[in-house]
């Protein structure tokens, strides 16, 4: 399920001729939806009614699509997916500017989790954010009052551009938010959803493939292995995806030593922006 605000119908579309397009992977059936809000703009909610109604695959919650309002999406998300798909082994909550990959996806799980299915009950999977301190600045868009969380650092949390939960950690995390009184103003939905995870005992698990920090440079062989890239634009998804597939899988050193330079050029970057 893919969050989405109600202007970025390229972003969609984008996802639409690339991964999100994938039906059948590894043998297993993918569907992808995108979570929407309402639009205060009417041209702009009448050409949402025709999106859907043309391609099928819009899902709208009852609140304002805004920043402030991205917990709610995803509570939204998480109680439609529950009620609508008791069936999915999987979801994966992404960004509309992320380019993912179901096949690297379930490679991994298949490779990380063989014959422990366990491992699989409470599935929190993801980039973890470690020991991360509220935000204190009244001037911040992230800013959180120490009425509304006095602690000092927030349980460990995975990045929002993208995750995965399993069928029993989708309900678990249901009926935690259920049981909390939405606070305002409402922490990020990432933290939140940790905070819930928490709450329900479910420990995020790492995972280096997915991106949530530094942008990670295109490199072909590195991008067939990545889980999830953030900030992807969406005449960048349609280049990248095709570049993916247009020739043979690389080789298993191929991808390795693409992957590590990927992720080398992502920590040196981000380190001459700091």
């Amino acid at each position: 399920m893919v969050t989405s605000a109600p202007a970025n119908q390229k972003a969609r579309q984008a996802i639409r001729d690339t991964w999100g397009g994938e039906v059948q992977v590894r043998g297993h059936r993918v569907m992808t939806l995108f979570m929407v809000g309402q639009s205060s703009d009417p041209g702009l909610a009448k050409q949402l009614v025709e999106e859907a109604r043309e391609k099928g695959d819009l899902v709208q919650g009852r609140f304002l699509d805004s920043y402030t309002n991205l917990t709610l999406k995803t509570l939204s998300m998480l109680a439609w997916a529950q009620r609508f798909c008791p069936q999915a082994r999987f979801l994966a909550k992404v960004d509309d500017d992320v380019m993912f990959n179901p096949s690297a996806l379930l490679h991994y799980l298949a490779i990380s989790w063989e014959g422990s299915q366990n491992e699989l009950e409470d599935l929190y999977l993801g980039r973890v954010h470690m020991r991360v301190a509220p935000n204190r600045n009244p001037a911040s868009k992230h800013f959180l009052p120490e009425a509304v969380y006095r602690n000092t650092v927030f349980p460990d949390y995975c990045s929002g551009t993208a995750y995965v939960l399993s069928r029993p950690a989708v309900l678990k995390l249901s009926l935690a938010a259920a049981a909390v009184r939405l606070p305002k103003p409402l922490p990020p939905e990432d933290i939140f959803v940790g905070l819930c995870a928490h709450a329900a005992g479910i420990a995020p698990t790492h995972s280096p493939f997915f991106s949530g920090g530094p942008p990670v440079p295109y490199g072909r062989c590195c991008y067939q292995a990545m889980v999830s890239v953030h900030h992807t634009k969406p005449e960048e998804m349609l280049h990248y995806w095709a570049d993916v597939h247009s020739t043979v899988p690389c080789s298993w050193l191929g991808v390795r030593t693409s992957f590590g330079i990927c992720r080398l050029r992502a920590f040196l970057g981000a380190l001459l922006e700091a």
